[in-house]
């Protein structure tokens, strides 16, 4: 392909095209709960099929995120960037047409067998970067998604306000434009020299978690991931329905509240990140971040008015440098000819969160949508979260600890 020939790989391509993968996936996000209640006639019911249905989207991803991780080791970065691309433009479109739920469930499934967007952009950041480099850049991809939530949720919410329907048709087409940009101007990093075989051990979603566990010398690390992941999803999957039903928030005040989520995570990962790293380090780094995600969901939870959440989510911007400072962490220690299928299995672990955590936070918003919305009980989800990232803390913090201790050890020597 000419384009592809023509320009040299560059995070800047990528970077553009995540934000508009990125900004198109947002406009959905505080409309989905909502489009989902149109079809029934309960809260309960309302959690219910919005849980099931991000359980179908995640099941989908989970099965078929190794699967595109380990083909872009062996096809090249950018053909599966462009499927991911199209995959998500039928999925919005199927949502935006959908006159009963089993249309919307049509749409998860064609989201979720193309949702790819992620594994690939971290691998493609990978090959271009120096090992000493990769947290920035995994950093500045996680800006533009970042920046893609800024615009995205505040228009969806928008948009929703007048009809639920629109930002799905808004979103399919950025998706248009994103696969006619991808097409024309990204080029491929992944050069033939480094790919590998495809293997069907690498495309089973198990194997590729089977695999993770097998890597002893930074299993810790990728417990600690993982927990972190789930507390993370069962945040982002309940938090619509949480603020809907605690606050009445409706898809603009998700919007707007969202929208500095977006800020406050684009402004730590893009202008941030590498004085952070260079301040404390990235172990540091991750520990302080995770503990500030753990306080701050027990606020979430606790919180009895909307305008808490805006302070909450400003007081919380070292969280957002955690991810990218684990991710390089865990990146340094893979060979390069394999960081697709790493950054693939990373993501089949997030697919795995979003399989149990929606189903399970939305039954458990489905119990509590009766209680006055004083009651601290409707937080529930959100104290679940804090407890899953206490544990992450200490198993992180025990790693570093044990690595150090190691490390201290074979000096002396």
């Amino acid at each position: 392909m000419p384009a592809e020939a023509a320009r040299p790989a560059s995070l800047k391509f990528i970077l553009v095209s995540v934000f508009i993968d990125m900004l198109g996936v947002g406009l959905a996000v505080p409309v989905l709960p909502m489009l989902v209640g149109e079809f029934v006639a309960t809260r309960e019911l309302q959690a219910h099929w919005y849980g099931i249905l991000a359980t179908v989207f995640g099941l989908l991803q989970f099965i078929c995120m190794p699967i595109l991780g380990a083909v872009s080791d062996r096809v090249g970065r950018r053909p599966v960037m462009l499927y991911s691309m199209a995959g998500m433009g039928l999925n919005f479109l199927a949502t935006a047409w959908a006159p009963t739920l089993a249309l919307l469930f049509v749409g998860r499934v064609i989201g979720g067998m193309s949702a790819a967007s992620m594994s690939v952009a971290s691998a493609y950041a990978s090959d271009i970067s120096t090992p000493e480099n990769r947290a920035k850049s995994f950093g500045m991809v996680g800006a533009a998604f970042g920046m893609g939530f800024i615009c995205g949720p505040m228009l969806g919410g928008l948009l929703g306000s007048i009809n639920l329907h629109l930002p799905f048709y808004v979103a399919a087409g950025l998706c248009v434009c994103n696969f006619v940009y991808g097409y024309l101007f990204v080029p491929e990093s992944h050069p033939p020299e480094k790919r590998t075989a495809f293997a069907l051990s690498k495309a089973n979603p198990f194997a590729a978690l089977i695999g993770l566990a097998k890597r002893r010398e930074i299993r810790g690390l990728i417990l600690v991931y993982g927990l972190t992941t789930f507390a993370q999803i069962l945040l982002q999957s309940t938090w619509v329905l949480y603020t809907n039903f605690r606050f009445n928030w409706g898809p603009a005040d998700n919007g707007i509240a969202l929208f500095c989520v977006g800020l406050a995570s684009a402004v730590v990962q893009a202008a941030l990140l590498g004085k952070l790293i260079k301040r404390f380090g990235e172990v540091k780094l991750a520990l302080l971040g995770l503990a500030s995600g753990a306080i701050t969901f027990v606020l979430y939870g606790l919180a009895t008015q909307g305008w808490m959440m805006y302070v909450f989510i400003l007081c919380n911007l070292l969280a957002f440098a955690a991810g990218p400072a684990m991710q390089g962490i865990i990146s340094k220690a893979t060979d390069a000819r394999a960081q697709g299928s790493l950054m693939g299995s990373l993501q089949s672990l997030s697919s795995l969160a979003i399989v149990i955590l929606p189903y399970f936070g939305a039954r458990i918003l489905g119990e509590v949508s009766d209680l006055a919305p004083t009651d601290w009980r409707v937080g529930s989800t959100f104290f679940i979260s804090a407890v899953l990232q206490t544990v992450a803390l200490v198993l992180a913090w025990r790693y570093f600890r044990s690595r150090a201790v190691v490390a201290l050890r074979e000096a002396e020597r």
